[in-house]
């Protein structure tokens, strides 16, 4: 299992939009907006390596998405 984080810069006023488009993609758990440096952030959980770096190029696509930072959660073996 895979899961990460990816943070997002949004154009001004698509914030809301962007966590409505997140919430309808399957690897999306969890999106919510923030304050700070970053406007929204989503969590995301897929089965292999390829399904997240997919969801992930998926994300950075949609319409009104200006930046991204992706963090990956490394589990202990």
């Amino acid at each position: 299992m895979y899961n990460g984080f990816i943070l997002l810069n949004c154009d001004l006023g698509a914030e809301e939009y962007i966590v409505e488009e997140l919430k309808q993609m399957s690897e999306v758990q969890n999106a919510h907006l923030t304050f700070g440096a970053y406007d929204v952030i989503a969590e995301i959980q897929t089965q292999d390596q390829d399904s997240f770096e997919k969801a992930v190029a998926a994300i950075r696509k949609l319409t009104r998405v200006v930046s991204t930072m992706t963090l990956n959660i490394i589990s202990p073996e």
